[in-house]
């Protein structure tokens, strides 16, 4: 099983990027699926989640700006991130909590992976 995030790069203060992150390999089914970040000097925060079903929790630094969503036809999750600001300046990572599938197509096992990461810079 993979991550591959996308999208990141360098944005002025107020502008916009879109991250998005594909699941790929024997995947049965994914439940909660996130984004989470981590500055220079600080540890990993959360971002924002999503599960299987739409619902959503988000930092309260980013609610109002960002938005999470998912296509589970495509194993994918994006996050939308508008009025950026500097201090947005990190390393996102996606996550996704999943179930794996076996040679037999059933259900294996749960487990929980972690993307590359795709830095976002903010800055004039």
């Amino acid at each position: 099983v993979q991550l591959q995030a996308s999208g990141g790069g360098l944005v002025q203060p107020g502008g916009s990027l879109r991250l998005s992150c594909a699941a790929s390999g024997s995947i049965f089914s994914i439940n909660t699926m996130g984004w989470y970040r981590q500055a220079p000097g600080k540890q990993r925060e959360l971002v924002a989640v999503i599960t299987s079903g739409g619902s959503t929790n988000y930092a309260d630094s980013v609610k109002g700006r960002f938005t999470i969503s998912r296509d589970n036809a495509k194993n994918t999750v994006y996050l939308e991130m508008n009025s950026l600001k500097p201090e947005d300046t990190a390393v996102y990572y996606c996550n996704a909590d999943l179930v794996t599938r076996r040679v037999d197509s059933r259900a294996g096992y749960y487990a929980n992976y972690w993307g590359q990461g795709t830095l976002v810079t903010v800055s004039s």
